[in-house]
């Protein structure tokens, strides 16, 4: 019965390690616990069963431990749980198209200095030069720089 509680929580926490490295790497609950639950074996194995067998638990734990991680990278056997597409898209992709400077909206929300506007028929967020505007000013684009238009009150 001493055997069968020591080699569990060997196995046990050999099998959360490799959980750890192979599926959620970084260093973790699941690792600790796994790393605790291998020590409490070995020193189980110590207390006991003597120094002697103890010192060859540990290296059989040692050495199965390599050898699972080894041959789970190796067979990439764990290469199922990975993602395999890709996600080339941006966001917001296109929201800007249609729209130059000039154009003129409605501010939507309250500018401070960035809300939602009606733009072409757009709801989109803009920026002010750091002017307060509030909702329902009539606005004018002024430019438009990568993902951000900038926009000022028509007085």
């Amino acid at each position: 019965m001493d055997w069968l509680i020591i080699i569990s929580f060997i196995l046990l926490g050999i099998g959360l390690m490799v959980v750890e490295v192979i599926l959620i790497p970084g260093t973790t609950v699941v690792g600790i616990i796994g790393f605790c639950l291998t020590l409490a074996g070995i020193i189980m194995s110590f207390r006991m069963y003597g120094s002697s067998t103890g010192w060859m638990v540990l290296g059989a734990s040692a050495v199965a431990a390599g050898a699972i991680l080894y041959f789970s990278f190796r067979t990439r056997s764990w290469e199922w749980f990975s993602l395999k597409s890709k996600i080339d898209s941006k966001v917001n992709e296109g929201a800007l198209d249609g729209l130059a400077a000039g154009q003129e909206g409605v501010a939507v929300s309250s500018l401070r200095p960035s809300g939602k506007a009606d733009i072409g028929g757009k709801l989109i967020e803009v920026n002010t030069l750091g002017n307060f505007v509030e909702s329902g000013t009539r606005l004018r684009i002024i430019r438009v720089e990568n993902n951000r238009i900038i926009v000022e009150p028509i007085a």
